[in-house]
């Protein structure tokens, strides 16, 4: 279990915005999310889709106890009275039929409209919409989800041999999805359509989550924020109370800790993936 940070303060933000936390992916760092969201209280969390992994809890259902506790974590928050707005994304795409809906005072919405609070509004929806593949090849879609599950489990099995070579923590599923998708100027065409998709309504930035790509940048009039995962890099948006936009990374914030995978489980899927490939 990991230490608290090291003032064990708690940080009081005007609004959080997170983003595929994949529950029920094996892949999904639970830990590191109750960690965070015990150090961070919000008027308001925005949930950017892709909370709970749909996809892959139909293939082979998996919820162990930590997904239960970010999701008791959240509702908590919720009944002492933080406005948390949920997003669907296409991992989660079965809540998109109950728009305006309320569980356990969690809203479900197609989009938001977030009013920051420098007066800027920002067009907020996960992003999948504009992802060309998701929309036009589902198939392809679930094969490319395929493919990222491979990588994350060689992304296991490497982290294990690099900690004990006292190597630092390097991401191959990062780096693999990365290679790929500027091969094909896939993000860079997302972050030029999505904040077309602000223009068209009016909105001074844009916040989307769905390529796993954090980050923060102006693209023309257009402020594009990208809330990134809690897959591998483990990032959310934070606006203060005075409207300014801050990336967190939690690993960074953490002193540079790392999760500590059990190292005979990592073996072990290495392995299964080794065998497999070779068979």
């Amino acid at each position: 279990m990991m230490a608290a940070p090291q003032d064990n303060s708690v940080r009081h933000l005007r609004t959080l915005f997170i983003s595929d936390v994949h529950l029920g992916s094996k892949a999904a760092k639970t830990d590191f999310l109750i960690d965070f969201l015990r150090y961070h209280e919000a008027e308001t969390i925005v949930l950017v889709g892709d909370i709970v992994d749909g996809w892959r809890l139909k293939r082979s259902w998996y919820w162990p106890q930590n997904c239960n506790d970010v999701v008791q974590k959240l509702l908590r928050k919720a009944r002492k009275g933080t406005r948390i707005i949920y997003i669907p994304g296409n991992h989660d795409e079965f809540m998109r039929d109950f728009p305006g809906v309320h569980f356990g005072g969690i809203e479900v919405a197609q989009r938001h409209m977030h009013k920051g609070a420098d007066g800027r509004n920002y067009l907020v929806l996960h992003g999948d919409e504009f992802d060309v593949v998701v929309r036009n090849a589902r198939i392809l879609a679930y094969l490319g989800d395929w493919a990222y599950d491979t990588a994350i489990a060689i992304n296991i099995g490497l982290a294990a041999i690099r900690r004990r070579l006292g190597m630092p923590y390097w991401s191959f599923s990062s780096w693999a999805k990365l290679q790929v998708k500027h091969a094909v100027n896939f993000i860079g065409e997302f972050q030029k359509v999505v904040a077309d998709e602000a223009r068209r309504h009016d909105a001074q930035g844009v916040i989307c989550g769905h390529i796993h790509h954090a980050v923060i940048e102006d693209i023309g009039d257009i402020r594009y924020i990208n809330t990134g995962d809690w897959v591998e890099s483990c990032t959310a948006i934070a606006e203060h109370h005075d409207g300014t936009m801050e990336l967190i990374t939690w690993h960074q914030m953490r002193g540079g800790v790392v999760e500590a995978e059990g190292t005979a489980e990592a073996e072990r899927l290495l392995a299964q993936l080794l065998t497999q490939r070779a068979a």
